[in-house]
């Protein structure tokens, strides 16, 4: 394709109507397509730059986005049953006073020997199945309090124990995996008066 053939652009064209052949530099027209195409390339060179880092976000977000819904899916299987497992702490803990409250001279009474097995085997099951949806038992006594996990309810004067140790549990704490179901309600030891 010569110089002749190729196509001009529309307003140099409209410009050069009416200019006597001769006089038109057809080598400065040339250089002022090749400066428009080379403009135009830049141009073209930075959008195609700017849609690549458009789309490297896009593909980035979309992955953020696919990470956080299979976090919550997993969560969601792990700890759907908290709700009803706070609800049943409370027979959890029924069943351990249940069993406290019976005093020793009446385990052994072959009358009641059979209703207290009974209630011991309820609250080993129950246990054995907190076990197996990842509910466990906070531990507590002799340890220092931690407020992540034990709740103060009052202080104990103590010779014994460090302050701020738990020396007493008025109700157990429970954890369902990692997250805290229930704090442990602790009384905490003090430097006696």
């Amino acid at each position: 394709m010569s110089n002749d053939d190729k196509p001009r652009d529309a307003a140099v064209e409209e410009e050069l109507k009416g200019v006597p052949e001769e006089m038109v530099d057809k080598d400065l027209l040339d250089e002022d397509a090749k400066a428009g195409e080379d403009d135009q390339l830049a141009r073209l060179r930075e959008e195609l730059a700017a849609a690549k880092q458009d789309v490297l976000y896009a593909r980035a977000d979309t992955q953020n986005v696919r990470r956080r819904a299979e976090k919550d899916i997993s969560d969601a299987r792990a700890y759907a049953a908290t709700g009803f497992a706070r609800d049943i702490l409370s027979v959890a803990d029924n069943l351990e006073r249940a069993v406290e409250a019976i005093p020793e001279d009446l385990r052994e009474d072959s009358k009641f020997k059979g209703l207290v097995q009974g209630i011991q085997a309820t609250q080993r099951e129950l246990e054995k199945v907190f076990a197996q949806h990842g509910i466990s038992r906070i531990a507590a006594m002799g340890l220092p309090l931690d407020p992540n996990q034990h709740q103060a309810m009052m202080e104990v004067s103590s010779d014994e124990a460090e302050p701020g140790t738990v020396v007493q549990e008025m109700q157990s704490g429970w954890m369902i995996r990692d997250r805290l179901l229930r704090p442990a309600m602790v009384g905490v030891a003090k430097k006696p008066d």
